[in-house]
């Protein structure tokens, strides 16, 4: 997908579900980022480490799309950029840590607001932090499944033909339309709660839909 014609990517229309088609919601968000150059250089970088099945996902991107839309500072509120990948020929943290390094060495400049994560491992550690299971998973894009909005369930990568590949399993109309919403998959209500409260006080323009709304 190539963003050849600019849009008004702040146009209400792009957050109705009915109003605008979700091939111009991606568009849209291609375009914005293609327009802020520290998430081409993440998109870039990964890229060229050749990571297996690697994605820039989460807050790094529908946080920069926020700050576009309300004309924020680029890297307001963000408090860290998601690499995830996806190797299960080695579950090791000393593995893992291996990549973390790579990568930071890779992106010195940003590498305080990095965080990197095999998703092949996730599993293994998940219960002991967040005191409840957590599937093994098949690939790295079966991880937007589980986060605990839809919303932030968005995820880009950077081909080596220039492409840009996007992935958003619930659509991006919340995304523009800045709606959080809740993502039943996990019993997540607490981190739904806090999630909410501290990007509802970075940008107040944010509509929370509550977690027992359905």
């Amino acid at each position: 997908m190539t963003a050849d014609l600019q849009m008004d990517v702040r146009d209400a229309r792009l957050g109705d579900p009915y109003a605008a088609s979700e091939e111009t919601r991606l568009a849209g968000l291609e375009q914005i980022l293609r327009t802020v150059p520290h998430v081409m250089e993440i998109l870039t970088t990964v890229r060229n480490l050749a990571l297996p099945d690697a994605w820039l996902v989460s807050g790094g991107i529908y946080q920069t799309v926020w700050n576009v839309l309300t004309n924020r500072p680029l890297l307001h509120g963000i408090k860290d950029f998601d690499i995830i990948y996806f190797d299960g020929t080695d579950l090791s943290y000393e593995a893992e840590d291996d990549v973390i390094g790579k990568v930071n060495q890779a992106l010195p400049d940003l590498a305080s607001l990095l965080e990197v994560r095999n998703q092949a491992r996730v599993h293994l550690w998940y219960e002991s932090r967040f005191g409840r299971p957590y599937r093994p998973l098949d690939c790295a894009m079966d991880s937007l499944t589980t986060y605990a909005s839809r919303t932030h369930s968005v995820a880009a990568r950077l081909n080596e033909d220039g492409r840009l590949m996007l992935h958003a399993p619930f659509g991006l109309a919340n995304l523009f339309g800045m709606r959080l919403v809740p993502n039943y998959t996990q019993p997540n209500p607490e981190t739904y709660a806090e999630k909410a409260a501290r990007m509802k006080a970075l940008w107040p323009e944010l509509t929370v839909i509550p977690w027992d709304s359905d």
